[in-house]
């Protein structure tokens, strides 16, 4: 278990990168789906690189082969379905505002549960809502400043890719067979969303034509920190502990970890600006269930 939470706190690390590269790539006028479709695009060659050298393509393929209808659909909750609307609601705000709120997927792992016929941890769901409440306080400063159509704009979107991730996740760890690697299934999953991520392509050159070279510089380190190292390293954590729910819900919740990774780089890199006292008290509720949360489960 300790070393699934490792695994987890360095993917948050790098799962940071996506917030403040998003940031800066709103910032200097880059589509937003352009910086979601584009992070996919380039994961996809590198994976291929990757397993190329190990002859692991022929065994993802096969898998795929067995059952495409639910590696697709699932694949396209998992990426496409948390990627995108994620994005999309990262476009209204600092950096690591879009990074606090991300952590709702704490709470959706949790409430999640059922679906596989378990009881939801009551413990992990009691400390989901502790860092639920400091998302609330997150976000006081910002509804006193923003109209409500752009708080809902900001928070509706994530919310969707909240619980899209675990879902997709969760769904794809039942079909996937206990031989098939980590990085193996991140590639088939990455493959079997590419339908989805050609379609929104589409929709980006139309609506605001070809990426500048800025953009997919940055969408290139997004790819490589966010898309291979953090996904890799967190489905790592995950596998480690597949077998129980309430460990996985805490290994879930290392994520909390991008909120403070987040904040810093935002604030050197992109001079965002530091948080209100109440907003610093939020991040400081979120961290604090994140280490509870992980206690509870004797980690």
């Amino acid at each position: 278990m300790r070393k699934a939470l490792i695994y987890g706190i360095l993917a948050s690390f790098f799962f940071a990168f996506t917030f403040i590269l998003n940031r800066s790539m709103n910032l200097s006028g880059g589509f937003w789906l352009w910086s979601a479709c584009l992070r996919y695009l380039f994961t996809l060659p590198i994976l291929a690189v990757m397993l190329g050298k190990s002859g692991g393509l022929m065994e993802a393929w096969t898998e795929m082969k067995k059952a495409p209808g639910p590696w697709v659909l699932w694949s396209t909750v998992g990426f496409g379905l948390f990627y995108a609307p994620l994005t999309f609601g990262s476009a209204f705000g600092e950096s690591w505002l879009a990074a606090a709120t991300w952590q709702l997927t704490i709470v959706a792992g949790v409430l999640l549960t059922p679906l596989w016929g378990k009881t939801i941890p009551g413990r992990n769901l009691a400390w989901a809502f502790v860092i639920l409440a400091g998302i609330f306080l997150l976000q006081i400063p910002q509804m006193r400043q923003l109209e409500g159509r752009v708080v809902a704009l900001t928070l509706i979107p994530i919310l969707v890719a909240a619980f899209s991730y675990p879902l997709g996740n969760r769904k794809i760890m039942e079909i996937c067979p206990p031989h098939l690697t980590t990085l193996k299934r991140v590639y088939a999953m990455t493959l079997c969303s590419m339908p989805f991520w050609l379609a929104m392509s589409g929709w980006a050159l139309l609506k605001a034509g070809l990426p500048g070279r800025d953009q997919v510089f940055q969408s290139l380190l997004v790819a490589l920190f966010s898309g291979v190292i953090a996904t890799v390293l967190f489905f790592k954590a995950t596998d480690m502990v597949k077998g129980n729910h309430r460990q996985l819900a805490v290994v879930e919740a290392t994520q909390s970890g991008e909120v403070l990774f987040t904040l810093l780089g935002g604030i050197f890199l992109l001079q965002d600006p530091v948080p209100e006292p109440v907003g610093l008290l939020g991040i400081a509720v979120i961290v604090g269930g994140m280490i509870g949360n992980s206690l509870s489960a004797g980690a």
